[in-house]
């Protein structure tokens, strides 16, 4: 079924061993799980396992028709490809027979429980979350508050353009006999690119020349807490950019840094609630603390240069 190769006896490191040893690596090395042995018989089981950047690559068969259970996978992704055999996956109250060529993605708050049958092969690739994390930022998407999650957790291969030669060069990159550090690491962003790419998830992928719907998304986070003490680091890190590059977003859209924006947004608000008279604003001094105005006299000639007239010539015109 699988034409490309996805590690080799090169990789090997249990072969016909005790399906218990291998899983006690498996739990060191790819993620912590239970397995549930059936009682007659002595299987045989074999692990192929390479570290490949901030990536684990592992080849896996147990032998034997075993459960394989687990908590959430916390802080790392799980890409199952089904190489022999057949896996029972069940998960969100339903279940499904993956067959080799399929995919199986498993988010790290899943639970994991699948059933191996006795000749079931298949690759798992690991990816942690910080190197999704690092690569929306990269391309500037917009990383979602509660994490990255994939919206499907099923694919066939052969839809996937170009993935499955991806993973086979990545293995053979693994195994190469001069292992070059920044070349995995730019494997490592590119396999999770394509991932991002082909799945459904929940981030919000804009072009990288527009970062129109970065600034739009901080422009509501900015609204939603002007009350806050929202300072440039914190922006940064809800974009997912650096200092510099926030500087530069906020140049090329609003024309000012973003200490200024926020102020500015924050004497408008001010300036709204002075203004109506339905808003419970008892006095200036109260409103302007409200909104992180510590220096009276500060605030004051800053709403009087931006609104023409002092904070509390608005205050009693509303009367």
């Amino acid at each position: 079924m699988m034409q490309a190769q996805l590690l080799s006896h090169r990789s090997r490191v249990f072969d016909h061993a005790d399906p218990y040893a291998v899983s006690d690596y498996v739990n060191q090395h790819v993620g912590n799980h239970c397995l549930q042995m059936p009682r007659a018989g002595r299987p045989l089981a074999s692990l192929d396992h390479r570290k490949f950047a901030s990536l684990d690559l592992c080849r896996i068969s147990y032998g034997a028709s075993v459960r394989v259970m687990s908590h959430a996978l916390d802080s790392i992704y799980h890409l199952q490809v089904l190489l022999r055999g057949n896996c029972l996956w069940r998960g969100h109250g339903q279940e499904h027979y993956f067959a080799p060529g399929e995919l199986l993605l498993i988010n790290p708050d899943d639970p994991v429980d699948l059933t191996y049958s006795s000749d079931c092969e298949k690759f798992i690739l690991k990816v942690p979350t910080r190197l999704l994390e690092s690569v929306c930022e990269e391309q500037r998407w917009r990383y979602p508050g509660q994490g990255i999650r994939f919206l499907e957790n099923r694919y066939q291969l052969n839809e996937l353009e170009g993935f499955v030669g991806l993973l086979a060069m990545i293995c053979q990159e693994a195994e190469a006999t001069e292992q070059i550090p920044r070349v995995q690491e730019h494997y490592a962003q590119i396999i999770v690119s394509k991932m991002l790419g082909l799945m459904k998830t929940n981030v919000i992928r804009t072009d990288p020349c527009s970062p129109s719907a970065t600034f739009e998304a901080l422009v509501d986070y900015i609204a939603c807490n002007l009350k806050q003490d929202i300072d440039s680091e914190e922006l940064a890190r809800q974009a997912r950019m650096s200092l510099r590059s926030l500087y530069g977003l906020f140049e090329r859209n609003a024309g000012d840094t973003p200490k200024n924006y926020i102020r500015q947004k924050k004497l408008e608000r001010i300036h709204a609630n002075l203004s109506d008279p339905t808003c419970n604003v008892r006095n200036v001094t109260e409103v302007a603390m409200d909104y992180g105005f510590l220096h009276l006299g500060r605030f004051s000639d800053s709403y009087r240069k931006q609104f023409g007239e002092l904070p509390s010539d608005t205050l009693k015109r509303r009367h």
